[in-house]
C-alpha cells in the first residue's frame, strides 16, 4: 500500500475563518450603542482585530433601536433588528 493511502484523513480547516465573525443578537443588546459598525466592534472587543466579515445571527432577543451599518445579518437576525425599531444597511 502507498504512504498516502495507510495514513488516516483529516478535516478541512479553511485559513479564511480568522477574518470571519459571528456577534448576536444578545451581544447586542448588552452593547448598548445606537449604530452598529465594524469598527465600533472592534474597539469594544466584541470581534477580533483580523475581522473583516461580521455577519449578526438570531440567538437572544432585542429590544432596543440598533442600525447596522455593513455588517451581515440572516434573516431572522433582520426581522428581530427591525421588528424593535432598527434598521439594517
Amino acid at each position: 500500500m502507498p504512504m498516502h493511502r495507510r495514513l488516516p484523513k483529516r478535516g478541512f480547516k479553511s485559513h479564511l475563518l480568522k477574518f470571519n465573525a459571528e456577534i448576536t443578537l444578545t451581544t447586542l443588546e448588552a452593547f448598548g450603542s445606537a449604530d452598529v459598525d465594524l469598527l465600533t466592534l472592534k474597539q469594544a472587543g466584541l470581534v477580533g482585530q483580523l475581522a473583516k466579515v461580521v455577519k449578526i445571527i438570531n440567538t437572544g432577543v432585542l429590544t432596543k433601536a440598533v442600525k447596522v451599518n455593513g455588517l451581515g445579518a440572516t434573516a431572522g437576525a433582520k426581522a428581530a433588528i427591525e421588528a424593535a425599531g432598527g434598521s439594517v444597511a
